[in-house]
């Protein structure tokens, strides 16, 4: 049952890997849009994310960039957390892994409210990280 179930998380992820390198979000309207920015013209910090994930699956890495320079963050700590997860457990290793210090998610916050607060404001250079 449990290979089943990791069975269908993959089908599912390839579908959606598919339907974003196929499927351009910017020319299309039936992805979802962000409740947010749909109600109130505020960006969230995920705002973009769409976008930068058919930039990135066509390795367009500036219009990754573009779209939503806090992705590359979250990029990084996925391909983290992978590497030392798989080097703990493919070579026996006790490689302590920092996503999980008692500070990092206080530290992840922060970071994420103030790329949410920089991103709408209206004057340079901070407009540059909105989505384009």
């Amino acid at each position: 049952m449990r290979k089943f179930k990791y069975f269908g998380f993959f089908l599912i992820g390839l579908v959606l890997i598919l339907l974003y390198f196929f499927v351009n979000p910017s020319e299309t309207n039936y992805y979802p849009k962000c409740p947010l920015y749909v109600t109130t013209g505020i960006y969230c910090p995920g705002c973009g994310s769409q976008r930068a994930t058919y930039e990135l699956l066509h390795f367009h890495f500036l219009g990754v960039l573009k779209q939503n320079l806090l992705y590359i963050l979250g990029i990084f700590i996925l391909v983290y957390h992978l590497i030392v997860s798989l080097l703990n457990t493919v070579f026996n290793k006790k490689i302590y892994n920092y996503l999980y210090h008692p500070k990092t998610p206080w530290i992840l916050l922060i970071i994420i409210l103030v790329f949410w607060v920089l991103r709408n404001l209206p004057y340079y250079p901070f407009n540059l990280l909105a989505p384009h």
